[in-house]
Order: C-alpha cells, then sequence, then structure tokens
C-alpha cells in the first residue's frame, strides 16, 4: 500500500492568514484568521498586516494540523505562497515554511498564488472538474485576467486589466456609495433589491480581450457627485437600484469579453475563480452561458474562491507528485505573473 502524501500550505499574500492540510488531493482542515483591523482604514494596510500574519501563523498552523488529525512528523512537504502579494505579508509566510521545512528536513514548495486561484478547481470534492483545455476567468482585488489553462503548470493570458482589477471597481464603488470595507459583498448584497437597469453606465472600450474599469469607477463618481447635488439624499433613496447598476454593468463587461474569448478559442468549458466570484451575479450570468450558450462551466466552492490555504495545497500536491520542489533560497516576489 501507498504511502498516503500530506501537504501543508501556507498561505499569508494579503490580510489572511492561512493554513490547510491536504491527504492525497482531499482537504482534511482549512483555516483561515481573518483580520479585522484594516475596517476602520478603509482598505488593507501593509504594516498592519504583516503584523497581523506574525501573531496568527502559529495558531492556524497548529489548528490546521489538529483539525486535521496529524502532526507536523507525518508532513510530506510545505507548501507556500512566493507571490504575488504584499511584500511583508509574505516574508511572514515564506520564513515560517523555509524554518519549519529545514527543521523537518522535508521539501518546501513555492506556489504561485494566481496559479492556485485556477488549481482549486482540482481539489477532490464533490464538484466537477474542468478538462484540458478551459478557460479561466480570474477575478479578485488585485487581478482581472482570462486565462487559458492547457495542463495544470500550462497557462497563458488572453487579456487582463490594463489598469484596475474588478474587485477593486467593486471595493471602490462601496467607499463612495460610504459603505464599509471590502464593499464588493455588500454591493452584491443590497443589488438583489434593486433594478439593474435603472441607471445606465457606459462600458469602457477596450480593445481584444482585455479590461479597464478605472474610467468606469470615474463615472461612477461623476453621476452620484451630480445626482446629490440635485437632491443630497440621492444615495440613501436609491441604494438598491445603484448598486444593482454598478453591479449588472460590471458583471456585462466580464461576460462580454468572456464570449469574445470562447468565440476566438472556441473553448467552451469555462472555470472561475478568485475572491470576485463569489458574487451572485457572476454565477448567475454564467449558469445563463450554460444554457443558452451551451458553455459547459464550473465555479469551485464558496470556500475555496478567496484567499485560503487550502488551493495553496493543492498546488503543492500537484507539484508534489512532479518532483517540483523550492530551494531554500528562494525569494518572495510582491509581482508574478500567473505564467511565471
Amino acid at each position: 500500500m501507498e504511502q498516503s502524501i500530506y501537504i501543508l500550505g501556507i498561505e499569508s499574500s494579503c490580510d489572511d492568514t492561512s493554513a490547510a492540510v491536504i491527504c492525497d488531493g482531499k482537504v482534511l482542515s482549512n483555516v483561515i484568521a481573518n483580520q479585522e483591523v484594516h475596517a476602520q482604514y478603509g482598505g488593507v494596510v501593509p504594516e498592519l498586516a504583516s503584523r497581523a500574519h506574525q501573531q496568527n501563523i502559529v495558531p492556524v498552523v497548529q489548528q490546521a494540523l489538529h483539525k486535521a488529525n496529524i502532526t507536523k512528523n507525518d508532513l510530506s512537504a510545505i507548501a507556500f505562497t512566493k507571490g504575488p502579494g504584499l511584500m511583508g505579508s509574505l516574508l511572514v509566510g515564506t520564513s515560517f515554511a523555509k524554518s519549519l521545512a529545514l527543521g523537518l528536513q522535508i521539501p518546501l514548495i513555492d506556489v504561485n498564488h494566481m496559479q492556485a486561484h485556477i488549481l482549486a478547481h482540482f481539489i477532490e470534492d464533490e464538484t466537477p472538474k474542468p478538462p484540458f483545455p478551459f478557460i479561466c476567468l480570474t477575478i479578485s482585488g488585485g487581478h482581472t485576467q482570462i486565462v487559458k489553462i492547457t495542463d495544470y503548470f500550462s497557462m497563458e493570458i488572453l487579456g487582463e486589466t490594463i489598469d484596475d482589477a474588478v474587485g477593486e471597481a467593486f471595493d471602490k464603488s462601496a467607499k463612495i456609495l460610504g459603505l464599509p470595507y471590502p464593499g464588493g459583498p455588500l454591493i452584491d448584497k443590497y443589488a438583489q433589491l434593486g433594478n439593474p437597469k435603472a441607471f445606465p453606465f457606459s462600458k469602457p472600450q477596450v480593445t481584444d480581450l482585455n479590461f479597464s474599469f478605472s474610467g468606469l469607477k470615474t463615472a461612477i463618481l461623476y453621476f452620484l457627485q451630480k445626482e446629490q447635488q440635485k437632491n443630497p439624499n440621492f444615495i440613501t433613496k436609491n441604494l438598491n437600484d445603484i448598486c444593482a447598476s454598478i453591479q449588472y454593468t460590471i458583471v456585462e463587461i466580464l461576460m462580454d469579453k468572456l464570449k469574445k474569448a470562447v468565440k476566438q478559442t472556441g473553448i467552451k468549458h469555462i472555470a472561475i475563480a478568485g475572491g470576485v466570484s463569489a458574487n451572485s451575479e457572476i454565477r448567475k450570468s454564467l449558469q445563463n452561458a450554460e444554457k443558452h450558450l451551451g458553455w459547459k462551466t464550473y465555479i469551485p466552492k464558496f470556500e475555496y474562491t478567496t484567499d485560503n490555504a487550502a488551493m495553496i495545497a493543492i498546488t503543492g500536491y500537484l507539484k508534489f507528485l512532479n518532483n517540483d520542489y523550492a530551494e531554500i533560497s528562494t525569494a518572495v516576489k510582491a509581482r508574478l505573473k500567473v505564467t511565471e
């Protein structure tokens, strides 16, 4: 009987400290410590994030091992996020992973955070797995990309944002509306009660499969300023309709590009990944495309969409099977393409 492979995954790219244990592709534990401190600043403060990671990392790893019902001596390898992300945050996770791997004398595996979002689809659970090749729309606070995946580690960017990411567009729009951080989920919540066609916003004209969201953010700001001059209570009175209209426009932009990508490549297997893929309107639009356009769509479990260590661990597991290990001297990278 073959020995089981236990991978400890460590994720610390932004403001969540997470540790997960995967055994032969199945998640045994996935522990996340959120940092509440950033809400009062309306965004993530890097210095505070790295300090919180230092406080959280030992208890989070201990909890992950305890929930998985194993000890550190059972581990086959340790996978950690190499980048992209906040430099200080990445360094905390990397330093911990290196020390533990050295102490246990087991392999160290560096993981590209963006690849991990995509490879979360291959966690062994009951959700269907996309076959190669497939297209993945990777959407988060820092990234908006359409990626063609021909194998686990063979990826090609077909289009990406030339300025702001879609998650930022949601959060900044929420900030303009006076909603607390993170505002994206709140826009989604209020949008359920509003009319998506109440206030039309023009969509940016960007060639190819690239995205742009900075112009839309400006258009929303100017529109609200103008309406508030006429009626100071405009936002309060129309909050649901404004949120629904913003969300409708953003989702339309994403879907237009996806349709174009399908037309260009002929690939009809479409996956989504990243924190913004938790948005209900995006999920609904993909399910509609499945019905009306003959696509086959793959939507990961909610807990694997936001930053989490299970996606780092599954990527580590796939690299472990290829004997693809990192040197102890490997350095973190704040910027890292999905193809690197």
